[in-house]
């Protein structure tokens, strides 16, 4: 089941006021973004954050979950969506301990 826009919309809302949280569609689901980095997935209307040492620390009794088969387990985020606060202290501490997506290579002609 693809996610609703509508829902992605609510979640980049809660999120961030700033307009440094985007998403990319993919696959009829949606990546989320602070600036380059990949920090979360929106899949079958469900928000996903990845599994990080700090976000693990800050959520305390953590869902895990693999966002669509054959994906490794992320944060499965459900009961805090309406706590603005929450989310954003969560995806600015994901986002600081994730490495910086490594360069992409340019295609040989």
């Amino acid at each position: 089941m693809a996610s609703d826009q509508s829902f992605v919309d609510f979640i980049i809302d809660q999120i961030d006021s700033s307009g440094r949280v985007t998403y990319k569609k993919m696959f009829g689901e949606y990546g989320l973004y602070s600036d380059i980095k990949l920090f979360g997935l929106v899949c079958d209307n469900k928000l996903f954050v990845k599994p990080t040492s700090s976000g693990r620390e800050f959520i305390g009794n953590v869902v895990e979950a693999p966002p669509y088969p054959g994906a490794k387990p992320s944060f499965l985020i459900e009961d805090k969506l309406e706590d603005k606060d929450w989310l954003k202290e969560l995806v600015r501490l994901t986002v600081l301990e994730l490495p910086e997506p490594k360069p992409k290579k340019k295609k040989k002609s």
